[in-house]
């Protein structure tokens, strides 16, 4: 199987629309962190599709809700639907682009001070760069804040 030829294929999905322009970061709010990773509270957010069985899956096109996923979930009990990638890996193992036990395993080997609870999934390949950042983004940013998240570690599809 080959790779998705990812920009020929959002030319495609997205004929019909004006020409894409691609987002240019001029810098990155980069932030050390200010105490050991021991002593942090880490989240895990992945934009790879992921949902609990229990939750309604995500639109694939434009799609910027977030679905709280419980730390303690288990893999069987994880759903994948994503556009922009082959999810067939995903779906077999979410481990690989959603990794609950690893975060799990790290927190009981005191390599993390804290997993934090709930971990966040969303939807990648938002068309809108306006949408992930004046919507996806600040509900994200908010809930971690609100949650005392030291780090956040984001897992892309």
């Amino acid at each position: 199987m080959a790779p998705i030829e990812y920009i020929p294929r959002t030319r495609t999905l997205y004929g019909g629309h004006e020409p894409y322009r691609w987002v240019v970061n001029e810098d990155v709010p980069w932030t050390p962190l200010s105490k050991p990773l021991s002593q942090c509270r880490v989240a895990l957010a992945g934009s790879a599709g992921v949902y609990h069985v229990s939750q309604t899956p995500f639109h694939t096109k434009d799609d910027t809700s977030l679905r709280e996923i419980p730390t303690d979930a288990l893999p069987e009990d994880l759903r994948v639907v994503h556009f922009g990638y082959r999810t067939g890996d995903a779906k077999k193992d979410p481990n690989c682009v959603f990794p609950l036990p690893r975060l799990r395993e790290l927190e009981k080997e005191g390599l993390i001070g804290e997993f934090a609870d709930p971990a966040y999934a969303f939807m990648g390949g938002i068309y809108s760069a306006r949408r992930v950042r004046e919507e996806l983004a600040p509900r994200l940013v908010s809930r971690l804040t609100r949650a005392g998240v030291d780090l956040l570690y984001l897992v892309p599809a």
